[in-house]
């Protein structure tokens, strides 16, 4: 029995007494544990949904509970685009075009592009790669705004994720508030989709897990605790709001060798605020990578 397994069953013996409740010792129980243990050695509070797209099952903590977005959305903006240009609705090759006022930190496409404008493709991509919030407003502004985004969610079935500000304002999500939220069990099913459904045809599915893949903001977070090889893609959030605490997002998808893809919605939410982001806060993102690899070894995704 490895470390880690004995700990991890002590720690769920021990929350078992404390609530006079017996010990799951079934796959699914050790790792439900798991996820109570990784939120306890936190002190902060930790949310997930981890979704098998082949059994429908799922494993969560704290599922229900509402987290901000923060620049997470941006991955249904992107697919908020290319859903809108197989509807018809909007060409995607549109070239538009923006001003320095629209330019804000964390905009490296936009400020790059600012003489020449960019099609409503590339700032998707842009919006998803680079997390450029000045791409991410200008798409609001050309497809109706954050209510245009939220109304994509109802369209595909997500009944409680929800945009109505835009960046950066939507970042101030202390734990009391709506706006700008959604959970953990509603955004793991929307990336399942987004990106394995038949909300998009199979080529614009392939087009924004590839964008994901190239994603590099989320390489601390979940993916780093996944096994070396296995493809994945994901959006990350962080919202380092004064006042607020921190909180530290990412949601994705990853493709285990020879079984169904997994997605996953992860929220991490720390008591302090931090100056910068935290490297012990997307380290408990990357803890969750861990549980999803042994989800995924689990008799190849067979029910808990």
């Amino acid at each position: 029995m490895t470390f880690e397994r004995r700990m991890v069953l002590a720690g769920a013996a021990a929350m078992a007494a404390g609530a006079c409740v017996p010990l799951d010792r079934s796959p699914a129980g050790r790792l439900d544990a798991r996820l109570r243990i990784i939120e306890a050695a936190s002190g902060g509070t930790l949310g997930a949904e981890i979704f098998d797209t082949g059994s429908g099952n799922s494993l969560g903590l704290n599922e229900t509970m509402r987290f901000g977005h923060c620049s997470s959305f941006k991955l249904s903006l992107a697919a908020l685009v290319l859903a809108r240009d197989v509807a018809g609705t909007i060409d995607a090759d549109r070239r538009v075009s923006w001003s320095e006022d629209d330019l804000m930190s964390v905009s490296p496409f936009t400020t790059r592009r600012l003489s020449e404008g960019a099609t409503l493709r590339e700032l998707a991509e842009a919006t998803q790669k680079f997390s450029d919030n000045a791409a991410a407003n200008i798409l609001l502004r050309e497809l109706g705004g954050p209510s245009a985004l939220t109304g994509f969610w109802r369209e595909i079935g997500d009944a409680s994720s929800r945009l109505d500000r835009i960046e950066p304002s939507l970042n101030n999500v202390p734990p009391t508030e709506i706006r700008d939220t959604t959970t953990p069990a509603a955004m793991a099913r929307t990336v399942a989709n987004l990106c394995f459904g038949d909300i998009l045809p199979e080529a614009e599915r392939a087009m924004l897990r590839q964008w994901m893949a190239d994603t590099t903001t989320g390489a601390r977070r979940v993916r780093t605790g996944l096994p070396q090889g296995w493809r994945a893609g994901d959006k990350t959030g962080t919202s380092i709001w004064p006042g607020m605490g921190g909180l530290y997002v990412d949601i994705g998808f990853v493709e285990p060798p020879e079984r169904a893809p997994i997605t996953f919605a992860a929220y991490f939410r720390a008591r302090e605020t931090h100056d910068t982001i935290d490297p012990a806060s997307e380290a408990v993102l990357a803890r969750i990578g861990a549980v999803i690899a042994d989800l995924a070894r689990i008799d190849g995704g067979a029910p808990l």
